[in-house]
């Protein structure tokens, strides 16, 4: 079974090009901590052109978050920028680089509007 942050990712990487980060360019590494563990998403952009992969490797903006909580991000049911502020997800670097790229992620499921659009196709 594939996880909400794997579907997320691989869904980006199909469609290539995200309109909302039409103005947008840098790459976003994920790190997804569990336990001695971390698993890698690497997100580059370079003015909505998208492409995706595991790779380690140095980025403008690293996002820290349990597989868990980074999950519920990825399928709408946790909002990411609350996350971070309560202390639940960390960044290092450009955070404006966050703030951007959080329009990409679906709604809460009982939400209205494009966002909600867009969780439903994910699924």
């Amino acid at each position: 079974m594939v996880d909400a942050t794997t579907r997320f990712f691989e869904d980006l990487d199909r469609r290539g090009y995200e309109p909302l980060l039409a103005k947008t360019s840098g790459t976003l590494r994920i790190d997804l901590h569990e336990g001695a563990q971390t698993r890698h998403w690497l997100l580059r952009i370079d003015r909505g052109r998208l492409n995706v992969s595991q790779e380690d490797q140095e980025a403008d903006t690293v996002i820290g978050a349990s597989p868990a909580l980074f999950d519920d991000i990825a399928s709408g049911r946790e909002h990411g920028l609350a996350a971070l502020l309560r202390g639940d997800m960390t960044v290092l670097g450009d955070a404006r680089l966050v703030v951007q790229v959080e329009r990409i992620f679906p709604g809460a499921p009982d939400a209205r509007g494009p966002r909600r659009r867009f969780a439903a196709e994910v699924h």
